[in-house]
């Protein structure tokens, strides 16, 4: 029976929960404190009522999503927000871009978690991109 032990396996939903962990936790102060609240949560692919939701038609073109209401619209909500804020990380089109870009996954868990970070402020999309590192998308 053949071994296994050199075989390379994809990093799982776990192995990239823990990178985006241990970035959220290396962030400089006052930026860990106001997004030391937030889940990361890893899916392997986002949902068909947020793909129609935001005009996705492939899959492969969301490789995270901030959820909740941005630190400076807070204050002018008469109720707290309906839902909890969450930062989706979504593996499967992560991994997609990380063969597409052949560089560290580091790279690409950090780019996506910045971007949606830069939602969290309340950044649009261009905004945000402009603070990956690299040329992914958020």
């Amino acid at each position: 029976m053949p071994s296994d032990a050199g075989r390379a396996r994809p990093p799982s939903a776990d192995d990239i929960a823990a990178l985006a962990e241990a970035m959220l936790a290396a962030l400089p102060s006052p930026f860990a404190e106001l997004v030391a609240e937030i889940p990361v949560r890893v899916q392997d692919w986002p949902d068909d009522a947020t793909l129609e939701d935001m005009g996705i038609e492939d899959p492969l073109d969301l490789t995270g999503l901030y959820r909740g209401v941005p630190v400076g619209q807070r204050e002018s909500m008469a109720a707290p927000p309906a839902e909890p804020e969450m930062i989706f990380l979504y593996r499967l089109p992560i991994l997609f871009e990380w063969c597409q870009r052949g560089c560290a996954l580091e790279e690409v868990v950090l780019d996506v978690l910045t971007h949606e970070i830069g939602h969290h402020f309340g950044m649009d999309e261009e905004a945000a991109r402009r603070l990956e590192g690299g040329s992914g998308e958020g």
